[in-house]
């Protein structure tokens, strides 16, 4: 009897990312996989030794999955590409999980070193196209950290390392290569009992806290800017206190987060920047861009604070936003703490009932113009941005999960439970809303899953494999694409710079028309969707019912709905 063939390095890598904690990879499988397919082959049906494998057609599609199964649930994921073609492909996604801080294990193939003498020597033409001198080069810009598997290691001790730093702070991507000899090879080393490596949150000085507790308890208007503190769910509740108790204004500068429920007090949403002009004292937390330098600068004398993880985002090559403070620690505490300060500190009773009807005002102020909006877009054709915020507001599940690409805003959608919104980061590679709808809910497969994304955005994010893993992984999820038929940022953008220019009187603007727009609802239907496509704002409100029953029974949903050229945050 001939004894069983010893596990094989790829066979142990797999039982490695597993017992490690990673349940997930998404997959896009080449030549350089065959170690990987012989050793699932091997390992059989046994789902508790190796985590799910999702096969993706896509790997900017992968990225953008891992980055969503992230955000939704707090657990990392990994993805497993081809080689150097693989790797290009993922680049676009990989900066904005760099960007977002988004940790997640890339590992890509590594072309066969060998040309004879192992059997996972060459034997393709592409295996001598696809080599690199510096494989890693192509995302070392993006990733905290590169290495590449060698003969001998125990891929346990190599995954280990790659998720330890992957997951200190700031967070974010690792790439691993695995030449395809190496994960041949017999493994010659024994798994060990993973070791729990826990890295302790950082925690912000006191002597920062108590300041930035003086300075504001003697300000007149303080306000607090933020982009994501809700990303840490348990965060926005000691933001809500902290805010109600010391009446502290919160605008949020392009919120990717409910960072606050939707009806707080405090919360003037992104058309919050507008009272930055007034603020005495600034608090900046959790956001990379909390105001554009060419629009405002803080008047002279305002004093402004940063806090966060990385409250200076030193992995930016430039960000000059000036600060007099910038306090490290994560977020919640230092905000529990900073109550705490501010409640020692004191203050005027009197000014904090002054902020409270200045925040008020501002709020009802921008509920009438929202309104106004809604009435106004009702009727209209095409469907305007603030009709469709309302009719998704409307029939969203209690337990719904919205995301968004350039389709509608947080302020829009009005939400008020913690981690009920993510919105694209701002690493600006297109094709993030996709994925990241089938990574959440995949992650957290009993919620409604809802993406509103703009119809250049949608092109972006690979819809045909985005509709393929959809159905293939049973993962259903509405898509209302937000169909304008042209770049509106690029539009948007040109505008600002030439307000006057010949661009803004054209016609039509060049390189900004999408136009004669696909019909989206036919590439949804052929992967089974629920797909309509909506012009008459009256079958709005039946279409996403319609749409929102189907995902319910376990079918994928895509309404392709034909909006305004305007403002999307309206609503």
């Amino acid at each position: 009897m001939t004894a069983p063939a010893p596990p094989s390095v790829a066979e142990a890598l797999l039982r490695a990312l597993r017992s490690l904690g990673i349940e997930t990879v998404f997959a896009n499988a080449g030549t350089d996989f065959a170690p990987i397919i012989e050793a699932l082959c091997r390992i059989g049906n046994d789902t508790t030794a190796i985590p799910r494998i999702v096969t993706v057609p896509h790997e900017n599609l992968a990225v953008a999955m891992a980055h969503g199964h992230y955000l939704a649930s707090g657990r990392p994921a990994a993805v497993m590409v081809h080689v150097t073609v693989g790797t290009g492909n993922t680049i676009c996604a990989l900066m904005n999980a760099y960007r977002d801080t988004v940790p997640l294990l890339l590992m890509a193939g590594r072309t066969p070193h060998t040309e004879l003498g192992h059997i996972a020597s060459r034997n393709f033409p592409i295996h001598w196209g696809q080599e690199n001198f510096d494989q890693a080069g192509m995302v070392r810009e993006y990733t905290k950290w590169d290495y590449e598997l060698r003969a001998g290691q125990n891929p346990q001790d190599i995954v280990a390392r790659a998720l330890e730093v992957a997951l200190a702070e700031p967070r974010g991507p690792v790439y691993l290569t695995l030449p395809r000899e190496v994960l041949a090879d017999p493994c010659r080393v024994e798994s060990r009992v993973p070791r729990a490596t826990t890295v302790a949150a950082v925690e912000a000085d006191e002597a920062g806290i108590v300041q930035a507790a003086e300075w504001i308890a003697a300000a007149k208007l303080p306000m607090i800017v933020t982009s994501h503190l809700g990303r840490d769910r348990e965060a926005v509740p000691v933001l809500a206190d902290l805010a109600q108790r010391f009446a502290l204004p919160v605008a949020q500068a392009g919120a990717t987060a409910v960072n606050l429920p939707a009806s707080h007090p405090m919360n003037l949403g992104q058309a919050g920047g507008a009272l930055l002009a007034e603020a005495d004292c600034i608090v900046v937390v959790d956001s990379e861009v909390p105001w554009f330098p060419v629009r405002f600068t803080p008047r002279p004398g305002t004093r402004v604070i940063h806090l966060g993880t990385d409250p200076l985002y030193v992995r930016f090559p430039i960000r000059s936003f000036p600060a007099d403070l910038a306090i490290a620690g994560r977020t919640r505490s230092s905000l529990r703490r900073l109550a705490a300060a501010l409640a020692a500190a004191g203050g005027d009773e009197r000014a904090r009932e002054a902020r409270r009807r200045v925040a008020a005002e501002f709020v009802e102020r921008q509920r009438a113009a929202r309104k106004a909006a809604l009435e106004a877009g009702r009727a209209a054709r095409p469907i305007s941005h603030a009709w469709l915020a309302a009719c998704l507001r409307e029939q969203l599940p209690a337990n719904a999960l919205v995301l968004t690409e350039l389709g509608l805003a947080a302020d829009a959608l009005a939400l008020e439970a913690p981690g009920s919104f993510i919105g694209v980061g701002i690493g600006g590679g297109l094709g993030f809303g996709l994925g990241a709808a089938l990574g959440a809910k995949l992650a957290e497969p009993s919620r409604t899953v809802v993406l509103t994304v703009g119809d250049g955005s949608y092109m972006f994010g690979n819809p045909t494999p985005f509709h393929f893993v959809s159905r293939a992984a049973n993962l259903p999820v509405l898509t209302i694409v937000c169909n304008n038929r042209r770049w509106h940022a690029v539009d948007a953008s040109t505008r600002l710079v030439y307000p006057d220019g010949e661009s803004a009187r054209a016609a039509l603007m060049p390189l900004v028309a999408l136009e004669p727009s696909p019909e989206f609802s036919k590439v949804a239907e052929a992967s089974d969707a629920f797909a309509r496509k909506v012009e008459d704002p009256a079958e709005l409100p039946g279409a996403i019912r319609a749409a929102l029953a189907a995902v319910a029974a376990g079918r994928q949903a895509l309404l392709d709905v034909r909006v305004e050229n305007g403002d999307r945050s309206s609503g």
